[in-house]
């Protein structure tokens, strides 16, 4: 049966639902300040099952390309590689040893393998998060820096533009990227946010290379053409979206993860994975590359 509304996924309620990816016919994502990966299938409803724990917060992950069950992480205060089996192996520490103390937050594979991870302060003091890029073999290097909560990035299907969220300032930014070597053009503003319509938080482009953001404290997520205007909402019952993401039958169900960190009468669908079908479609997770 169709989901006109946004519905329940589960009865599972997260303090920080994080990181929607569609990955190998099944949805992934993490209860983020908890170090848990979760995933749960796109057909009908049904509990989350926990895939992995990690002892440090897990801001987000991205499949290992051709390693079924293998993961690159965005974890603690940098990269980890997840096996499919074992422990976790560090790939890099980015954020560690710093006089304010800082985690890894959003993070995306795009179209070409690279691997994109977003930094903040636990404080959320301006100008402390950045972002980092991954190149397959490679080491991270900050490609972005003086942001203060780093979410996303996005990409569009060719991997030639990327969208990239500073959530409490209310911005989203678009860059160019070069296919080739992943470099960044300039950066141009794409959507600037008055504080009453929510801040932009996770982030995803779909097949028609429009872009959806999920608005924490907007209780919605939006869709935006290629030009910056507003192509529709959708009103979702949870104070906090937090990520958003396409899968199930013809990648036409949107899925919204949200939170209820922070909140200190939280409602019956705060915490809550919610879905709803739209009659447009999605991407599937694009894989990070191994060197």
């Amino acid at each position: 049966m169709p989901l006109t509304e946004p519905t329940a996924w589960s009865a599972d309620r997260l303090e920080l639902g994080e990181g929607a990816r569609w990955v190998d016919g099944r949805l992934v994502l993490v209860d983020l300040l908890a170090g848990r990966l979760l995933t749960t299938g796109g057909d009908a409803p049904g509990p989350l099952d926990e895939l992995r724990r990690l002892d440090v917060p897990l801001g987000a992950v991205a499949p290992v390309a051709g390693r079924p069950g293998e993961w690159l992480a965005a974890a603690g205060t940098g990269v980890v590689h997840l096996p499919a089996a074992g422990a976790p192996r560090p790939v890099a520490d980015l954020e560690g040893g710093r006089p304010e103390p800082a985690r890894m937050n959003d993070a995306v594979a795009d179209p070409h393998g690279r691997f994109w991870a977003g930094s903040m302060t636990y404080a959320g003091v301006p100008g402390g998060g950045s972002l980092y890029r991954m190149d397959p073999g490679g080491a991270p290097v900050p490609v972005v820096t003086g942001l203060t909560i780093a979410n996303g990035p996005a990409f569009d299907g060719a991997g030639t533009t990327m969208y990239l969220a500073d959530t409490p300032r209310g911005h989203v930014d678009r860059f160019s990227v070069d296919a080739a070597t992943g470099a960044l053009g300039a950066r141009e503003p794409f959507l600037r946010l008055d504080p009453g319509e929510g801040a932009p938080d996770g982030m995803t482009v779909d097949a028609d290379d429009h872009l959806w953001v999920a608005l924490w404290g907007g209780s919605a997520v939006r869709r935006y053409r290629p030009d910056g205007t507003l192509d529709r909402e959708v009103r979702v019952p949870a104070a906090q979206p937090t990520s958003v993401c396409f899968g199930g039958p013809g990648l036409r169900r949107l899925f919204v993860t949200t939170a209820r960190y922070g909140l200190a009468d939280p409602g019956p669908f705060d915490g809550a994975l919610l879905a709803v079908d739209l009659p447009i479609a999605g991407r599937p997770a694009a894989p990070a590359t191994a060197g």
